[in-house]
């Protein structure tokens, strides 16, 4: 079974260039792994890992990154955020898998973490409800024309998600994964 909507909602949005983004942990078109599952929501084997991620071919003129994971096929009316890394400074062009754990120890200088829709800042795994179906988890880099978003860690990844639109997104790699359960 496969969950009830067939749409991206990234292609609401106004277009931009694509680049590139690969995981040594995940594959693009593939099954999300144990590590990537949640253990918050009682995935067996799930660990709320977050894969690494690395990314080349962005826009010129980029001055930060956003990376975001987010599931459009949640039973609810507007998905799942499953984690927000923003301010990400240009000079870094990958995260290490566990770069999302909730201390933040991994993340590079200045980036910061959203709470996901889970309710906490960090890496939320993938999580379906049982018999919903195959959800995508779409991990996307953007490339932004600003140093910084002017969001705290009270901000939702929704509103973080209208301060990129209104900064302007230069470009987005994309990567997904599936689960279900």
């Amino acid at each position: 079974m496969t969950a009830p909507f067939n749409y991206n909602t990234y292609d609401s949005l106004p277009k931009a260039p694509l680049f590139y983004v690969a995981s040594t942990d995940i594959e693009d078109g593939g099954t999300m792994p144990p590590p990537q599952l949640s253990k918050a929501f009682g995935v067996d084997g799930g660990e709320d890992i977050s894969p690494s991620l690395s990314w080349s071919g962005f826009p010129e003129g980029t001055k930060s990154f956003v990376v975001t994971c987010y599931d459009p096929d949640a039973p609810t009316v507007s998905g799942f955020w499953h984690w927000t890394v923003y301010n990400i400074p240009a000079s870094i062009t990958s995260l290490a898998t566990g770069a999302g754990n909730p201390d933040g120890l991994l993340l590079p200088a200045g980036a910061k973490m959203l709470k996901s829709d889970a309710g906490f800042a960090g890496f939320c795994g993938a999580a379906p409800p049982p018999g919903h179906g195959k959800h995508r988890y779409i991990f996307c880099v953007s490339a932004l024309p600003v140093e910084t978003l002017p969001i705290n860690a009270e901000t939702t990844p929704a509103v973080c998600q209208f301060n990129m639109f209104g900064a302007g997104v230069l470009g987005r790699a994309f990567l997904t994964a599936h689960f279900g359960r």
